[in-house]
């Protein structure tokens, strides 16, 4: 029985799709429920798997294709697949078939040597990363080379029986490559990258966005974190960080300056009463915002978790739509990655975010003295058509003030 595969049904706040990975071929055998297609969006990269044990008959939209909600892309035909139909796919999977009637190593070289037992994700790996196909042994059916055959190639993984060196993208000219030529690669930008330019861009040219600074103490919160984080680690399963503190003294000054937790909608300026807190995340694809909902009912210990999971599932790819719409405010903390100073820019439709950044123990004046500090430097970017510069110092210096004594968050003074 023949039927039809569909894109996902997108979100109204998204409007097309990128067919980005094609995980099985015309004629493969498909169990219900796997992997078959990925489509990525602006925001997110969507799974459509097999609706039952069968053979995708037909694929109708390609990988680069744009594609709408909805969309047919492709055929699937149910049943139970036999060796001779998944044979029956492709001409190619034919003869690597064939080909394992001899020896392994005669079948092994084979499959080595001919492009077209390259499924189209293990393809469109090995052409991003610069590898030559043929220096991968494929470990798939009839010697098929698959995606997770050339990602262990490319991490040096021993198991994947390939004996030979990794290729990498940044790796110098190869002898093909006439001397004194200055090799180049173009690669077509993902969506996902797109998006984030575009709202960088519109950031920049629609907001009135400025950028105040501020300096905190860090040595009352980290001698905090060594006090308690073994009974902490004991009591709650996670490790308490600096995020959730940043995070519970933003929702705190959010409540004293509402304009920060506003949005513009045209000409109309949205006050929330609530704080819902964006954590920006650096993955491969790009940077996501997922956002810890309701923060203010939320303890140290949830807010960590929270954070633990986006992480985990921006690392899989697995955030949804769902988890990165809305946000009232975001935080980001670009001192993981050794950054001292910088400007973040702002999240539209939010007016505001707050950059956090490396620790760096400084030489600082405490009653007449000089003390080595833990030092941090703060910065709000924020939109002065919606926020007044009283209001943004003011704020920062509340975090500011909240962090470097923490009891302040407990007790709302």
């Amino acid at each position: 029985m023949s039927t039809e595969i569909k894109a996902p049904v997108f979100p109204e706040s998204v409007a097309e799709g990128t067919v980005a990975t094609w995980h099985k071929k015309p004629g493969e055998p498909c169990e219900r429920d796997e992997l078959i297609v990925d489509i990525e969006t602006d925001k997110v990269v969507l799974e459509v798997v097999a609706p039952a044990d069968g053979v995708i008959e037909e694929i109708l939209k390609d990988e680069g294709d744009t594609v709408e909600s909805g969309e047919v892309i492709g055929r699937f035909k149910a049943g139970e697949v036999g060796e001779s139909q998944a044979e029956s796919g492709s001409d190619k999977a034919q003869d690597s078939e064939k080909a394992t009637s001899g020896s392994d190593e005669t079948s092994e070289s084979s499959a080595a040597s001919d492009d077209a037992v390259l499924s189209p994700a293990a393809r469109k790996l090995a052409d991003e990363n610069d590898i030559d196909p043929k220096t991968i042994k494929g470990t798939g059916k009839g010697g098929r080379v698959t995606k997770e055959d050339v990602q262990a190639h490319i991490d040096g993984n021993k198991s994947s029986g390939s004996s030979q060196s990794t290729a990498k993208a940044a790796s110098a000219p190869t002898v093909d490559i006439p001397l004194g030529d200055r090799p180049s690669k173009r690669v077509p930008m993902t969506r996902l990258r797109a998006s984030i330019a575009k709202r960088l861009v519109q950031a920049q040219s629609e907001a009135a966005m400025l950028t105040t600074f501020n300096e905190v103490n860090m040595k009352p919160i980290m001698d905090l974190r060594k006090q308690y984080q073994d009974s902490f680690v004991n009591r709650h399963g996670v490790k308490l960080g600096f995020m959730s503190f940043f995070a519970k003294a933003a929702t705190e000054a959010l409540k004293r300056f509402p304009a920060v937790n506003a949005s513009i909608d045209g000409n109309d300026m949205v006050y929330h009463g609530y704080q819902d807190i964006g954590i920006a995340v650096s993955t491969e694809r790009g940077l996501v915002v997922p956002v810890v909902r309701d923060v203010d009912s939320l303890g140290l210990a949830d807010i960590e978790k929270k954070i633990i999971e986006f992480g985990q599932k921006a690392k899989d790819g697995k955030l949804s739509i769902e988890d990165m719409t809305g946000g009232t405010f975001t935080i980001t903390n670009g001192g993981i990655f050794g950054s001292l100073l910088s400007t973040p820019i702002l999240n539209p439709p939010q007016t505001a975010i707050l950059g956090m950044h490396k620790i760096q123990e400084r030489p600082m004046a405490v009653n007449g003295q000089v003390e080595i500090l833990p030092m941090m430097y703060l910065a709000l970017s924020y939109d002065h058509r919606m926020i007044d510069g009283k209001d943004a110092v003011q704020f920062l210096v509340a975090i500011k003030e909240m962090i470097e004594d923490p009891a302040r968050i407990l007790l709302d003074a």
